[in-house]
Formats: C-alpha cells, sequence, structure tokens
C-alpha cells in the first residue's frame, strides 16, 4: 500500500531557524547511526522514518559509515526512499557525512578533497539522491590542511551534490578556523554537530559561543547519552538493548552504565515525574533549552521513541529552581 504521510504533520512540532541562514530545522532529528543496518528489519526502519515524518521530523541525518556495516545505513534509507519518500524529496533536509575510515588504502579515510568527494559520490549512489541537503566533514584531520578539507566542501556545494555544509566533533578552536575559511569561500557553515548532554558538557567550553558568533547553527548528538539518560536502564540491561545486543560502531556498551551514571538518571527521573515529563523528554527540552540550540538528534529503534521525544517541549520551560536541582544531581552532590 502506497504511503500517505499524516497531513497534520507540520502542525505540532516546533521549527527552528538554523544560525543566521534562512534554513528552519525541526527541533527533534532523526539519526539513522543505529538500527538501520543489515540485522535490522527493512520493516521495522519503514516504520521508524514513517513514524517521524508523520510526527513532523522533516531532518534524517546519516553518514557513510552508518550500519553496521559502514555504508548500510545509506543503503536501507535509499530503498525506504525510493518506495516512500521520493515524492517528498522537497520536504527533507537529508544529511551524511565522511572522515572516518571507509575502504582500504590511503585514500577512505581523513579529510582530503579525494577522500571527501569519493565518499559523496557513494553516498549519492547508496542513497539514490541527487543531492544532499547537507554534507559534514565527520571530524578534522590533523594530517590534512584545513584549507583543503573546507576546499572540499565549497567545491561540492559548488557541482550541486550539497546545498550546505557542516562540521562535526570540531573543537571550538579549530570550528573557528574552519568557519572562517569557508566564509572566505563563499559557502558559509550552516551548522555543527557535536555530542551533547547532560553527561557530556563539552560544547559548553567555548563551543558554542564560536558558533554563535559565527553564525553557526548546532545540532546534538547522543542527548540521551545513547540510553543512559532514559528509563530503559533503570532496573538493569535489558536483553534486547542496544547495551545488551553489542552492536559496535559507537553504541552503548555495559561498561558506560556505570552506577554513578544510574543514579544519577534515578534522580533525573523523579524530577522528570514532577514536570509530568519522561527522562528522555526532559533530558532532550535540557539540551533545547538553550536558544543557540537548533535541533537534537534523536537514535530510535521503536516508533513509540519517536513519539515520545517529539513531546519533549510540551512541558513548561525550566525554572531558575529546576535547573538548580539538576545541576546538584550531575555534580553528584544530592
Amino acid at each position: 500500500m502506497a504511503y500517505l504521510p499524516n497531513p497534520a504533520r507540520y502542525d505540532t512540532l516546533e521549527y527552528r531557524r538554523c544560525g543566521r541562514s534562512g534554513l528552519r530545522l525541526p527541533a527533534i532529528s532523526l539519526g539513522l547511526w543505529q538500527n538501520f543496518g543489515e540485522k535490522d528489519t527493512l520493516g521495522n526502519c519503514r516504520t521508524l522514518l514513517r513514524t517521524a515524518f508523520d510526527a513532523g521530523i522533516t531532518h534524517f541525518d546519516l553518514a557513510n559509515n552508518y550500519g553496521p556495516p559502514p555504508g548500510a545505513a545509506e543503503e536501507t534509507f535509499g530503498r525506504l526512499y525510493k518506495d516512500d519518500f521520493r515524492a517528498h524529496r522537497d520536504e527533507l533536509i537529508i544529511s551524511t557525512k565522511a572522515g572516518y575510515g571507509m575502504w582500504p588504502g590511503p585514500y577512505g579515510d581523513g579529510g582530503s578533497r579525494k577522500y571527501l568527494v569519493a565518499s559523496l559520490d557513494q553516498s549519492l549512489r547508496r542513497t539514490g539522491l541527487d543531492y544532499v541537503d547537507i554534507y559534514y566533514h565527520h571530524r578534522p584531520d590533523p594530517n590534512t590542511p584545513l584549507e583543503e578539507s573546507m576546499g572540499a566542501l565549497d567545491a561540492l556545494v559548488r557541482q550541486g551534490k550539497a546545498l550546505y555544509v557542516g562540521l562535526s566533533n570540531y573543537p571550538a578552536a579549530e570550528a573557528r578556523r574552519a568557519c572562517a575559511i569557508l566564509r572566505e569561500l563563499g559557502t558559509p557553515c550552516l551548522i555543527h554537530q557535536p555530542k551533547y548532554s547532560m553527561l557530556v558538557r563539552t560544547p559548553e567550553e567555548g563551543l558554542l559561543e564560536v558558533l554563535a558568533e559565527e553564525g553557526v547553527g548546532c545540532i546534538a548528538f547522543s542527548s540521551l547519552a545513547q540510553g543512559v539518560l532514559t528509563d530503559k536502564y533503570l532496573q538493569g540491561v535489558p536483553s534486547d538493548s542496544r547495551a545488551a545486543r553489542q552492536l559496535g560502531n559507537g553504541a552503548i556498551e555495559e561498561g558506560q552504565l556505570s552506577p554513578a551514571n544510574i543514579e544519577k538518571a534515578r534522580q533525573l527521573n523523579d524530577l522528570a515525574g514532577e514536570r509530568g515529563q519522561t527522562l528522555a523528554q526532559m533530558a532532550l527540552a535540557w539540551v533545547l533549552r538553550d536558544p543557540r540550540m537548533t535541533s537534537v538528534i534523536i537514535g530510535a529503534s521503536k516508533p513509540q521513541q519517536i513519539t515520545d521525544a517529539v513531546r519533549c517541549l510540551d512541558a513548561p520551560r525550566f525554572g531558575d529552581e529546576e535547573l538548580g536541582r539538576i545541576e546538584a544531581i550531575l555534580a553528584g552532590k544530592t
């Protein structure tokens, strides 16, 4: 049966302007980092994408190495795009990235023009797209001049293979330099994608200030700390969870579920309940409380995780007392 999207999909989700650009992104975006690989059923992947789009999530985030194995998530997306989403291409923001190892030899990793151009060509073939909306350099490469990496991103926009470019995992100082190079080339940096959550606060150490000064949007990944900031692990490790499945490719491992983090999650879960939220909703809302944040990327293995996440901004804004309690919990002072 042909997919007919929800006609009310744009009625409730918030869309935020990305930096100083004219592009708006949904406050919640869907990442295909996990759960879209060869081990995952196509039917569930289809349900996840349909659920997201029906809820107003227009942004699907990929990378060349997502799977597992690398490339599998783009291939899965390509099959579902062809079946369900081709008619809605102009309603979608599709991003992908390159920066990690993808093929043997000296040209399958890093930040060289050779690698970045070849990787995007491969991504376009896997997804069946004519262009991506956002193409990221996935991480800095100390062995490649920044001018070369940024020059490759600029060239790909001019070739029509990407509409915008972004950075991921760049520290503040390198992000500032990269933004300056891109601005001089005439292809401003649209967005930066760092890891940011209640448990990982690194972007607060200068990066968010740089992005605000440069007029660059910010979209966080792992804002649920790969499940730690949900109620999933409060009573142990479920057999069907990522931690139990040992997926690799950056997925959560049991070792990350330290007693200290679980205790913080329990206390945060109690506070979330007082706010009328799930822990996951509160964790996402906490990241989005900062006006410099454009969106957060969620991962999902079940459709209800998506429908839960898009309601994260339904609760009232955080008060000073609530923010103070959260800081005390995170500092282990309660």
